[in-house]
């Protein structure tokens, strides 16, 4: 909220403006497991690992920056409030934070697992399909729920604020790419698109779903929501390395599978003011100067 974070190869760093205007800045470091456990390193488990990681560092990134931007803001509590910090203490906020993780989850896995099972499910029936379609009816209606989300909560003041900021952080990254100076001015030329992005990670997703579940060829739905279950680990690793190397690659297959998540961030990412810039290029920076220092020391 209100910040930006960006990802080094030794620490994270999170930029956030606070409501007295000043930027404050937060470092976390990474710890790197793969020295001791080098079968991480492998492909597809490096993937599911770095999707772990992300999902442990956003959710502890969101805590933080909430409490930065609305530093000093003081709220007169309700007697259900008063109530609970009674009961709990110093413990509620962490408790607050598990029950909204865990309402998520089960948001997530409604909207897009179990809705598309029970669309597959219909339209198999209605249709008389073969099996092997149910995974192809299942994921394009996976597709549809995802598109029509991200489109619904992108008419939100507050969330068209965070795609604003995400703007910043792609515009950032793509001019120090290109080797251009960290500046409002200079970032300003760049594009809010970027090929790395999360939003073209969970297309992608989408995707490589329908190719994995195809194998799982039978119309029981409960061995149908198992399957989806144990093997989003899976998907979310053949995805990590298809990003990574559309990331890398200029061939022009990768404009193609690439295309799509281009176009779905017309809708996550919007033209960013220059305050958000200016906390973009502060978080990209202070993760550059701690890694340089690190490099000088060593």
């Amino acid at each position: 909220m209100e910040g930006v974070m960006m990802r080094g190869k030794s620490l994270y760093a999170m930029a956030v403006r606070r409501p007295n205007k000043e930027i404050a800045l937060v470092t976390h470091p990474i710890k790197d497991h793969t020295k001791k456990y080098p079968w991480m390193k492998l492909y597809v488990v490096r993937g599911i690992i770095a999707f772990g990681s992300s999902l442990a560092v956003g959710m502890k990134t969101l805590t933080e920056s909430a409490e930065i931007a609305t530093e000093g803001e003081i709220e007169e509590p309700g007697r259900f409030e008063r109530f609970l910090q009674e009961k709990l203490g110093d413990k509620l906020n962490s408790i607050l934070m598990n029950i909204s993780v865990v309402l998520a989850v089960a948001i997530a896995v409604l909207l897009f697992i179990l809705l598309p099972l029970w669309i597959g499910s219909g339209v198999s029936q209605l249709l008389n399909l073969n099996p092997a379609y149910l995974g192809v009816v299942e994921g394009v209606s996976r597709l549809i729920i995802f598109v029509t989300y991200v489109w619904v909560i992108s008419r939100s003041k507050d969330i068209r604020r965070v795609f604003e900021y995400h703007g910043a952080e792609h515009m950032t990254l793509n001019a120090f790419e290109a080797g251009a100076e960290l500046s409002v001015e200079e970032v300003q030329k760049y594009s809010r698109f970027h090929n790395r992005c999360g939003t073209s990670f969970l297309l992608i997703v989408m995707f490589v779903s329908i190719l994995v579940f195809a194998f799982v060829r039978t119309p029981d739905p409960l061995i149908r929501l198992a399957s989806r279950l144990v093997l989003i680990p899976v998907v979310a690793g053949i995805s990590y390395e298809v990003i990574r190397w559309a990331g890398r690659s200029k061939s022009a297959l990768v404009k193609v599978i690439s295309f799509p998540g281009l176009c779905l961030q017309g809708l996550t990412t919007k033209e960013p003011e220059v305050d958000q810039i200016e906390i973009a290029i502060s978080a990209l920076k202070t993760v550059l100067d701690s890694e340089n220092e690190d490099q000088g020391d060593s």
